[in-house]
């Protein structure tokens, strides 16, 4: 799953406006202008498409999460270089303030089975023997149960 395609998921789920999303990336300690975002958001197959690299995703999901949290003591959260479903499937859980069991009944809205032992293995650090991969299934999974669960129509 492509990070354009996760950031315009959010959008559309969350109804965000263009200049919303620069306040969201800004939130998340990067400015950007409205043709980077709009550029973003553009189909693959349109000639003004940008790829968004895993930074700038992350400082957005930061953003959202200071958007959906507030901001914590006035600290810009540490942008990650390189992100991971697993990484983009935490902060979401955190932005939105989520138990496993709200994250069990998107997935379920989404026609996907899925264990609390299989989730919990998600969030687990990678040395442990139990930890497992965020499969992009998974996580389409999650957004979609997401959408359906914020913005039903």
């Amino acid at each position: 799953m492509s990070n354009n395609d996760i950031l315009r998921i959010i959008r559309y789920t969350f109804d965000f406006s263009d200049f919303q999303m620069i306040e969201i990336f800004k939130e998340g300690g990067l400015s950007v202008d409205r043709s980077q975002v709009s550029d973003w958001l553009k189909r693959d197959d349109d000639e003004d498409f940008i790829t968004i690299y895993d930074k700038e995703l992350a400082a957005f999901l930061n953003g959202f999460i200071v958007l959906k949290r507030g901001k914590k003591d006035d600290i810009v959260p540490v942008i990650e270089k390189n992100l991971n479903n697993n990484q983009i499937l935490r902060k979401l859980k955190i932005a939105l303030s989520l138990q496993d069991e709200d994250m069990l009944d998107m997935l379920a809205n989404a026609q996907f089975k899925f264990s609390k032992h299989e989730l919990s293995a998600l969030f687990r650090k990678p040395g442990q023997p139990q930890y497992r991969d965020c499969k992009d299934q998974v996580l389409r999974n999650f957004l979609r149960g997401m959408q359906l669960t914020y913005r039903p129509d």
